[in-house]
C-alpha cells in the first residue's frame, strides 16, 4: 500500500505517528511511506524583497525541521520513509499531491475541532477531505 503522511511538526503530528507504530498490524513496514509538509508561502512582498533564491531557501530550511525529525523516528521503528514538501497552503497542497502520487492512503493528525470552529476558522483536514479523491485517515 502507497500511504501519504502528512505533517506538520506539531503535537497532533505526534498523536498520528504514536497511532502508527503502534498499529503495525495494520501499517507495516512493506509499505511505502512518503512524509509530506506543506510550506506557507511568504508574502508576494516577503518574497520579492528577498528574493527567489532567499525565499527558497527559507521553504527548504523550515520544511527539513519538520520532515527530518519525522523520518527519524519512523527509521527507528523499521519504517523506511521518503519524504516531500511544496510550497502553498496546506490542505489544498496535500489534496494535490495525494492525489497526483495516486496513493493509496492519507493520514494525518487532526486538531479536533468542532463543527463551529472548521466553520469560522477553516480547517487543513477539512480541506483535504474536501479535495482529496484519496481515502484519509484522521487521527485525534
Amino acid at each position: 500500500m502507497k500511504i501519504l503522511l502528512a505533517v506538520d511538526g506539531s503535537k497532533y503530528t505526534k498523536k498520528m505517528l504514536a497511532y502508527l507504530t503502534v498499529h503495525i498490524e495494520l501499517f507495516a513496514a512493506v509499505n511505502d511511506y512518503t512524509v509530506f509538509t506543506a510550506q506557507a508561502p511568504l508574502p508576494p512582498r516577503a518574497r520579492a524583497a528577498v528574493g527567489k533564491d532567499v525565499a527558497d531557501g527559507y521553504h527548504a530550511e523550515e520544511a527539513e525541521k519538520i520532515l527530518a525529525p519525522v523520518c527519524k523516528f519512523l527509521a527507528r521503528h523499521g519504517i523506511n520513509a521518503k519524504s516531500a514538501w511544496k510550497v502553498g497552503h496546506a490542505g489544498e497542497a496535500i489534496a494535490k499531491f495525494a492525489d497526483a502520487g495516486k496513493f493509496d492512503l492519507v493520514i494525518m493528525g487532526s486538531h479536533g475541532h468542532s463543527a463551529l470552529t472548521n466553520l469560522v476558522m477553516g480547517s487543513v483536514a477539512t480541506q483535504v477531505l474536501a479535495h482529496c479523491s484519496t481515502p484519509v485517515l484522521l487521527v485525534r
